[in-house]
């Protein structure tokens, strides 16, 4: 499974225990397919935004312009916390890549409007980091 893959999955599992409000082990039953295995990449994924969502909520909601976290819809909200996941802890990926990487989820599960907005985002969050020296 290519990490494209892995995302799309991890997103499904988070938005499936966000809206359904069940566990991450129903939530990835639901999204699998018949028991197949689940990719240590979104193994990994759904650690880290799990272990430390309200950190990455927090940095998402510094760049919010005229908005609140709880305004935002949960597929973006879901994205948005995919991507600053990675750029915060998974420093061998490139910020763009996870930039581009949540671009293309909204791409697929979003609409035009969402992807301006999700794209807006984390380039401000990925600006920031280059300017404190904590991301390439």
């Amino acid at each position: 499974m290519n990490r494209r893959e892995a995302r799309k999955i991890a997103l499904q599992v988070l938005f499936q225990m966000t809206l359904s409000k069940t566990d991450r082990e129903t939530a990835v039953a639901a999204v699998m397919e018949s028991g197949e295995p689940l990719d240590p990449f979104v193994d990994q994924l759904l650690d880290k935004v799990l272990e430390n969502q309200k950190e990455i909520d927090d940095q998402i909601s510094k760049y919010l312009k005229n908005w609140s976290l709880s305004r935002i819809g949960n597929i973006d909200k879901t994205i948005l916390r995919l991507a600053v996941c990675e750029m915060l802890y998974f420093g061998e990926i490139p910020a763009t890549v996870s930039i581009n990487e949540a671009v293309e989820l909204c791409r697929l599960f979003s609409d035009e409007q969402s992807r301006i907005f999700v794209n807006g985002v984390l380039s401000s969050i990925a600006k920031n980091q280059i300017e404190n020296g904590k991301q390439d």
